[in-house]
């Protein structure tokens, strides 16, 4: 009897493949994995590799069968192309159409020879996250932002290679959830009394943002907004037009969604908004106009309800600082630019001297400021939150939601209160659709010179002229950037600047009247073209189905490829050898496994077979075989001859071995004769004529063609998609 071997583990003895109690987790994994890579190793390198053979041969064999002109050219394939031209129309070709239409040479009218500043607006781009649709199942979401990243991508590639603005300015709102990611540094939890405002479809996913959102969440959507909008920047070109500084893109105007709302505007959101955009209360001379940016969202904070239970100061102060002495501001930036053209050091010079701290004089130190009756450019003042206007005031025929209402007969003005065609006078949980009339008159009051204004926050078009108190300023609130802002045809603001001066800045008095001129660039309806997307398949699937029905009536080329039957085997005899005894009875015997593909146009199957004569098993073991070619002529009979050939031995027939040329027929074991000795049936029928009923042969050719177009369909718009 033989012995169990036994090895040693620890302080025990235990049969070999047993478990050791002693043994580490660390030694139990190797050994689990060296296990595995074992029985892998041995089934790549016997059963797996004939599999792979295998499948590999198939593959090729089926790739071969499709790679013919007859294939290549089917009518499935060519509804492939058709969907390969839509695709590249829809997701390529109608963005550089549509900005194309935009060019600045279509719509401006500045006298010959001017030179105008190009500058374009983009308003709220909001990229798509998390906060978006929260609960939004987890293919949905990235989804949605790959679509939205790429509409607006391929929007601003044609806007910088078709147009070539010198200047973009963006007006806030870069971010859909910018104010909820949680700051590496400060204190971001909402305060008490603030807790209860926030929807109550929000509240349960604030803890969840929270842990799972932070800085590093952050700094990459930072880097998604780079890779959008900086980085194709320079398709632009890197020199400026003529008579121009440079190229710039601002993007320091923050938006509610950015930073918050008012009295609920987080201050560590802010701080870290301005350390990677910039300052967010800025004044930018441009094209000879005077832009001031102003940190409306926090600057409401002066006239919340909330102010008088809260101290607020370390919001909206820093924006009263700046609206005190933004004049100063504006002055300064006109005299640098005009110092820069008359070719001198921007910056005042100061002298260099040694004096007693006691004696120094501070009271008349150099400025650059020349005063207040110091030439002022026109000053155009951007905000995100749109100014004050009365419940109703219409926003003209370019605003998408709802035209204007149509005035009764006689009137010839617009209807006043137009609520439809107006922004909504509202406000709710971080948000307020247009700033206060007391903040928006201090606006315009401040700044002073104020001949237009820019804004976004509402998504669409508004345009409206501000009453008296606001200087009768017109305002301009501009189209969303993306498509998923509720508006379905996304677009930006065109601005040509032309204000020609003299060294000291007054204006030449060969141009008088405006210096800015409009226009609105629609972009393609993205809605749409999915809806053009989905009337296209419905198409193909009723011309494919119409197509198959066809296939067996009008006998088309079908589509569905014949399934490929096993070879026979060369070792074992394909056909069955038909015995005298079996003659004298009127046997048949058949062949199951001859077979082939048809060549007509239906899937019908033509089949070669055999007929073939042997001696009884009695005869002896090496009995020859006839095997006789149907040609018209009846079978042979004999006992040691072969009609292939003289000599004793089997013939090149036996067995169904090198038979000769031309179609070998077998005789079917449903031929019979009655009792007149009349035979009934066919007898040289195909073996194995398995014809396919006509509702197999159209089920086949619908799910075949169909299937074809739409996984390659499928596959050019990921593509495209990857691509961006």
């Amino acid at each position: 009897m033989a012995r169990p071997s036994y090895r040693t583990h620890g302080s025990g003895m235990y049969p070999s493949g047993s478990h050791d109690p002693g043994a580490s987790i660390w030694d139990e994994m190797m050994a689990g994995s060296r296990s595995i890579v074992r029985r892998a190793w041995t089934y790549g390198s016997g059963r797996g590799r004939h599999v792979a053979w295998s499948l590999a041969v198939k593959g090729g064999h089926q790739l071969r069968r499709n790679m013919v002109r007859r294939r290549l050219l089917s009518f499935p394939h060519l509804l492939v192309g058709l969907w390969l031209l839509v695709l590249l129309w829809g997701e390529r070709w109608t963005f550089a159409s549509k900005v194309d239409r935009c060019d600045w040479n279509h719509w401006e009218d500045w006298p010959p020879g001017a030179t105008p500043h190009r500058l374009i607006f983009v308003a709220d781009p909001q990229l798509i996250d998390p906060h978006s649709y929260p609960g939004r199942p987890w293919p949905l979401n990235p989804l949605t932002m790959r679509i939205t990243d790429n509409y607006m991508r391929r929007s601003y590639k044609q806007l910088q290679k078709i147009l070539h603005p010198d200047t973009v300015m963006f007006l806030g709102d870069l971010f859909d959830g910018g104010r909820e990611w949680k700051t590496a540094h400060g204190d971001f939890d909402e305060p008490e009394w603030a807790q209860s405002h926030r929807p109550a479809d929000e509240k349960k996913y604030v803890q969840q943002w929270h842990k799972k959102y932070g800085e590093k969440y952050w700094l990459s959507e930072y880097g998604r907004f780079g890779r959008i909008f900086i980085d194709n920047w320079i398709l632009g070109g890197t020199i400026p037009a003529p008579f121009q500084r440079g190229r710039k893109l601002i993007s320091s105007l923050p938006g509610n969604h950015d930073l918050g709302f008012g009295a609920e505007v987080k201050l560590p959101a802010r701080h870290r908004f301005n350390a990677y955009f910039g300052e967010t209360n800025r004044v930018d001379v441009i094209g000879n106009h005077t832009f001031v940016s102003v940190d409306s969202v926090s600057l409401s904070a002066d006239t919340s309800s909330m102010k008088d239970q809260v101290d607020l100061r370390a919001i909206y102060q820093p924006v009263n600082d700046f609206l005190d002495e933004v004049k100063t501001r504006k002055r300064r930036a006109v005299q640098k630019e005009l110092r820069f053209w008359r070719g001198e050091v921007e910056e005042v010079m100061l002298d260099h001297r040694v004096e007693e701290l006691e004696n120094a004089d501070f009271s008349h130190l150099p400025t650059i400021d020349p005063g207040g009756n110091a030439p002022d450019f026109p000053t155009i003042l951007l905000t995100h939150v749109p100014l004050y206007r009365d419940p109703g005031t219409p926003c003209g025929p370019m605003r998408e939601h709802w035209p204007p209402a149509k005035p009764p007969k006689g009137q010839t003005g617009p209807v006043i209160p137009d609520h439809r065609n107006a922004i909504s006078v509202s406000s709710g949980y971080q948000y307020q659709n247009v700033l206060s009339d007391e903040d928006s008159i201090k606006l315009v009051k401040s700044i002073g010179n104020v001949i237009h204004v820019f804004s976004g926050d509402d998504h669409d078009y508004c345009e409206v002229v501000h009453s008296p108190q606001k200087e009768n300023v017109r305002e301009i609130t501009v189209k969303s950037f993306s498509m998923a802002m509720g508006v379905p045809t996304p677009g930006f603001q065109m601005v040509s600047l032309f204000n020609p001066v003299d060294s000291q800045g007054k204006p030449l008095p060969s141009l008088s009247g405006r210096t800015l001129q409009t226009h609105l660039c629609l972009l393609p309806n993205q809605l749409s073209m999915f809806a053009t997307y989905a009337i296209l398949g419905v198409f193909t699937i009723l011309t494919l189905v119409a197509r198959a029905f066809l296939v067996p009536i009008l006998k088309l080329q079908p589509f569905a490829l014949e399934p490929i039957h096993a070879a026979p085997s060369a070792v074992l005899p394909v056909f069955k050898a038909k015995t005298d005894g079996d003659d004298d009875e009127s046997e048949f015997e058949r062949d199951s496994t001859s077979s082939a593909t048809s060549a007509s146009n239906l899937p019908s199957a033509r089949f070669a077979s055999t007929r073939t004569k042997a001696h009884s098993p009695s005869q002896g073991r090496n009995a020859s075989t006839t095997t006789t070619p149907y040609h018209g002529s009846t079978p042979a009979k004999g006992k040691g001859k072969s009609k292939a050939g003289p000599g004793p031995g089997p013939g090149p027939g036996q067995w169904g071995w090198a038979q000769s040329r031309g179609p070998r027929i077998q005789i079917r074991r449903d031929t019979y004769y009655d009792s007149d000795g009349k035979v009934r049936g066919d007898p040289w029928r195909p073996s194995s004529s398995r014809r396919r009923t006509v509702l197999k042969v159209v089920t086949e050719e619908i799910w075949t063609s169909c299937w074809r177009v739409a996984w390659m369909a499928v596959l050019v718009y990921a593509w495209l998609a990857w691509l961006g």
